[in-house]
Protein backbone atom coordinates (compact mmCIF):
# COMPACT_ATOMS: atom_id res chain seq x y z
CA UNK A 1 0.00 0.00 0.00
CA UNK A 2 1.22 3.50 -0.82
CA UNK A 3 0.85 5.25 2.54
CA UNK A 4 1.71 8.67 1.18
CA UNK A 5 -0.86 8.39 -1.61
CA UNK A 6 -3.58 7.64 0.95
CA UNK A 7 -2.55 10.66 3.05
CA UNK A 8 -2.37 12.87 -0.03
CA UNK A 9 -5.85 11.74 -1.08
CA UNK A 10 -7.28 12.52 2.37
CA UNK A 11 -5.67 15.99 2.48
CA UNK A 12 -7.12 16.78 -0.93
CA UNK A 13 -10.56 15.57 0.17
CA UNK A 14 -10.46 17.71 3.30
CA UNK A 15 -9.68 20.83 1.29
CA UNK A 16 -12.80 20.39 -0.82
CA UNK A 17 -14.71 21.77 2.18
CA UNK A 18 -11.75 23.26 4.10
CA UNK A 19 -13.82 23.14 7.27
CA UNK A 20 -12.71 21.78 10.64
CA UNK A 21 -16.34 20.89 11.30
CA UNK A 22 -16.95 19.01 8.06
CA UNK A 23 -17.82 15.34 8.31
CA UNK A 24 -16.39 13.33 5.46
CA UNK A 25 -17.17 9.67 5.03
CA UNK A 26 -14.14 7.41 5.26
CA UNK A 27 -13.89 5.69 1.84
CA UNK A 28 -12.37 2.51 3.29
CA UNK A 29 -14.20 -0.42 4.91
CA UNK A 30 -14.88 0.06 8.61
CA UNK A 31 -12.25 -1.67 10.72
CA UNK A 32 -9.73 -1.91 7.89
CA UNK A 33 -6.12 -0.79 8.23
CA UNK A 34 -6.71 1.73 5.43
CA UNK A 35 -9.70 3.20 7.30
CA UNK A 36 -7.49 3.62 10.36
CA UNK A 37 -4.84 5.45 8.32
CA UNK A 38 -7.49 7.67 6.72
CA UNK A 39 -8.89 8.58 10.14
CA UNK A 40 -5.38 9.33 11.42
CA UNK A 41 -4.72 11.62 8.49
CA UNK A 42 -8.12 13.30 8.94
CA UNK A 43 -7.35 14.06 12.60
CA UNK A 44 -3.96 15.51 11.60
CA UNK A 45 -5.52 17.68 8.92
CA UNK A 46 -8.30 19.03 11.11
CA UNK A 47 -5.82 19.71 13.91
CA UNK A 48 -3.50 21.56 11.51
CA UNK A 49 -6.36 23.90 10.65
CA UNK A 50 -7.55 24.26 14.26
CA UNK A 51 -4.05 25.44 15.12
CA UNK A 52 -4.26 27.98 12.30
CA UNK A 53 -7.53 29.32 13.73
CA UNK A 54 -5.99 30.00 17.14
CA UNK A 55 -2.92 31.88 15.81
CA UNK A 56 -4.23 35.36 14.85
CA UNK A 57 -3.51 38.04 17.47
CA UNK A 58 -7.09 39.27 17.38
CA UNK A 59 -8.75 35.89 18.00
CA UNK A 60 -11.42 36.10 20.69
CA UNK A 61 -9.91 34.73 23.97
CA UNK A 62 -12.97 32.62 24.78
CA UNK A 63 -12.94 31.12 21.29
CA UNK A 64 -9.16 30.57 21.57
CA UNK A 65 -9.66 28.63 24.80
CA UNK A 66 -12.34 26.49 23.16
CA UNK A 67 -9.94 25.80 20.28
CA UNK A 68 -7.11 24.97 22.69
CA UNK A 69 -9.28 22.41 24.46
CA UNK A 70 -10.36 20.95 21.13
CA UNK A 71 -6.71 20.72 20.07
CA UNK A 72 -5.87 18.92 23.34
CA UNK A 73 -8.64 16.36 22.69
CA UNK A 74 -7.42 16.00 19.12
CA UNK A 75 -3.86 15.36 20.32
CA UNK A 76 -5.11 12.57 22.56
CA UNK A 77 -7.15 11.08 19.70
CA UNK A 78 -4.11 11.30 17.41
CA UNK A 79 -1.94 9.47 19.96
CA UNK A 80 -4.62 6.79 20.40
CA UNK A 81 -4.73 6.27 16.62
CA UNK A 82 -0.95 5.99 16.39
CA UNK A 83 -1.03 3.32 19.07
CA UNK A 84 -3.72 1.43 17.16
CA UNK A 85 -1.53 1.56 14.04
CA UNK A 86 1.32 0.11 16.08
CA UNK A 87 -1.04 -2.60 17.35
CA UNK A 88 -1.58 -3.52 13.69
CA UNK A 89 2.17 -3.89 13.19
CA UNK A 90 2.64 -5.84 16.41
CA UNK A 91 -0.02 -8.27 15.18
CA UNK A 92 1.62 -8.39 11.74
CA UNK A 93 5.16 -9.01 13.03
CA UNK A 94 4.38 -10.58 16.41
CA UNK A 95 5.23 -14.09 15.24
CA UNK A 96 8.49 -13.13 13.50
CA UNK A 97 11.44 -14.44 15.46
CA UNK A 98 14.03 -11.67 15.68
CA UNK A 99 17.50 -12.64 14.54
CA UNK A 100 20.06 -12.79 17.38
CA UNK A 101 21.62 -9.51 16.27
CA UNK A 102 18.29 -7.76 15.54
CA UNK A 103 18.44 -4.09 16.46
CA UNK A 104 15.72 -2.18 18.24
CA UNK A 105 14.48 0.80 16.27
CA UNK A 106 14.20 4.09 18.15
CA UNK A 107 10.82 4.73 16.58
CA UNK A 108 7.89 2.42 15.95
CA UNK A 109 6.41 2.16 12.45
CA UNK A 110 3.34 4.13 13.50
CA UNK A 111 5.30 7.12 14.75
CA UNK A 112 7.24 7.21 11.48
CA UNK A 113 3.92 6.96 9.62
CA UNK A 114 2.64 9.82 11.80
CA UNK A 115 5.48 11.98 10.50
CA UNK A 116 4.60 11.01 6.92
CA UNK A 117 0.99 12.08 7.47
CA UNK A 118 2.15 15.51 8.73
CA UNK A 119 4.57 15.75 5.83
CA UNK A 120 1.66 15.32 3.39
CA UNK A 121 0.06 18.40 4.95
CA UNK A 122 3.26 20.43 4.75
CA UNK A 123 3.76 19.51 1.09
CA UNK A 124 0.14 20.39 0.24
CA UNK A 125 0.40 23.81 1.86
CA UNK A 126 3.89 24.67 0.62
CA UNK A 127 2.80 23.78 -2.91
CA UNK A 128 0.05 26.40 -2.61
CA UNK A 129 2.51 28.96 -1.26
CA UNK A 130 5.02 28.20 -4.02
CA UNK A 131 2.38 29.44 -6.48
CA UNK A 132 1.15 32.48 -4.51
CA UNK A 133 2.48 35.95 -3.88
CA UNK A 134 5.44 37.73 -5.37
CA UNK A 135 8.43 36.09 -7.00
CA UNK A 136 10.60 36.21 -3.87
CA UNK A 137 7.86 34.51 -1.80
CA UNK A 138 7.32 31.85 -4.46
CA UNK A 139 11.06 31.13 -4.75
CA UNK A 140 11.48 30.83 -0.97
CA UNK A 141 8.50 28.50 -0.70
CA UNK A 142 9.59 26.43 -3.70
CA UNK A 143 12.98 25.87 -2.07
CA UNK A 144 11.24 24.64 1.09
CA UNK A 145 8.89 22.48 -0.96
CA UNK A 146 11.87 20.92 -2.74
CA UNK A 147 13.35 20.02 0.66
CA UNK A 148 10.03 18.54 1.80
CA UNK A 149 9.89 16.38 -1.32
CA UNK A 150 13.36 15.01 -0.54
CA UNK A 151 12.22 14.36 3.03
CA UNK A 152 9.18 12.50 1.69
CA UNK A 153 11.38 10.23 -0.45
CA UNK A 154 13.76 9.60 2.45
CA UNK A 155 11.02 8.96 5.00
CA UNK A 156 9.10 6.68 2.66
CA UNK A 157 12.26 4.68 2.00
CA UNK A 158 13.02 4.51 5.74
CA UNK A 159 9.50 3.27 6.56
CA UNK A 160 9.64 0.64 3.81
CA UNK A 161 13.07 -0.46 5.04
CA UNK A 162 11.87 -0.68 8.65
CA UNK A 163 8.85 -2.77 7.68
CA UNK A 164 11.03 -5.07 5.55
CA UNK A 165 13.52 -5.45 8.41
CA UNK A 166 10.75 -6.22 10.92
CA UNK A 167 9.28 -8.84 8.57
CA UNK A 168 12.71 -10.46 8.16
CA UNK A 169 13.60 -10.28 11.86
CA UNK A 170 16.53 -7.92 11.27
CA UNK A 171 14.86 -5.38 13.57
CA UNK A 172 12.63 -5.90 16.54
CA UNK A 173 9.77 -3.81 17.76
CA UNK A 174 8.71 -2.77 21.24
CA UNK A 175 5.66 -0.75 22.13
CA UNK A 176 5.85 1.95 24.73
CA UNK A 177 2.48 3.58 25.22
CA UNK A 178 2.40 7.32 25.53
CA UNK A 179 2.15 8.35 29.15
CA UNK A 180 0.16 11.55 28.75
CA UNK A 181 -0.77 13.26 31.97
CA UNK A 182 -2.32 16.53 30.87
CA UNK A 183 -5.75 15.10 29.95
CA UNK A 184 -6.00 12.67 32.85
CA UNK A 185 -7.91 14.03 35.87
CA UNK A 186 -6.26 11.43 38.10
CA UNK A 187 -2.71 12.49 37.11
CA UNK A 188 -2.75 16.22 36.35
CA UNK A 189 -2.57 18.27 39.59
CA UNK A 190 -4.42 21.17 37.97
CA UNK A 191 -7.35 18.83 37.43
CA UNK A 192 -7.37 16.63 40.53
CA UNK A 193 -6.85 19.47 43.02
CA UNK A 194 -10.24 20.91 42.09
Amino acid sequence: MDLYKLFEQQVTEYHKTDSVDAILANPYPTGSYEALLWEKSWVDTVQWHLEDLVRPDDVDPVYALQLKRRIDRSNQHRTDLVERIDDHYMATFGNVAPQPDAKLNTETPAWAIDRLSILALKIYHFDIEAHRGDEAHRAKCQAKLDTLLVQRADLTEAIDSLLDDLAAGRRRMKLYRQMKMYNDPSLNPSLYKK
